[in-house]
C-alpha cells in the first residue's frame, strides 16, 4: 500500500556511459515493507509518460542492518539543534526496534529497553 512522499527523495543510477536522475517529492508515493528475504522500497511519481516513473530497491536483511550501523555513525551531520529531524529519525528507529521484539516481551517506552 502506498503513502505520500513527506519529504523528498533524489534517486541517480551511474552506468559508465550514462546517468538517470530522477526527484520524487510530496506528489509521489512510497512502499516500503520487509518479507522473507528483506526490505523493499518503491517509490512511484505519477503522471503523463514523460513525468511517470519508478523506482524498486530491495535490500537483503544483513545489508540494511549494516546500512543502519552506517547511519549511525555518520548521524553527526544532523545538526544538534535540527531537532524536527532528528525527531523524526529517533521516532521511525524507536518503531522499528519496537516491531522487532520478539512477541511477549515487554518494553519500557521511557528507557527503550526490555523490562
Amino acid at each position: 500500500m502506498t503513502k505520500p512522499i513527506p519529504d523528498k527523495a533524489e534517486v541517480a543510477l551511474e552506468y559508465p556511459d550514462k546517468l538517470y536522475i530522477g526527484t520524487f517529492e510530496r506528489t509521489a508515493r512510497f512502499d516500503a515493507h520487509l518479507d522473507e528475504s528483506g526490505i523493499s522500497l518503491s517509490l512511484h511519481r505519477t503522471g503523463d509518460a514523460d513525468t511517470r516513473k519508478t523506482i524498486r530497491m530491495r535490500f537483503h536483511y544483513l545489508l540494511f542492518a549494516e546500512i543502519l550501523n552506517d547511519l549511525a555513525q555518520t548521524v553527526v551531520a544532523v545538526p544538534p539543534d535540527d531537532i524536527v529531524h532528528r525527531d523524526a529519525l529517533r521516532a521511525g528507529a524507536r518503531a522499528l526496534w519496537f516491531a522487532l521484539e520478539p512477541a511477549g516481551r515487554q518494553i519500557s517506552t521511557r528507557g527503550g529497553g526490555a523490562n
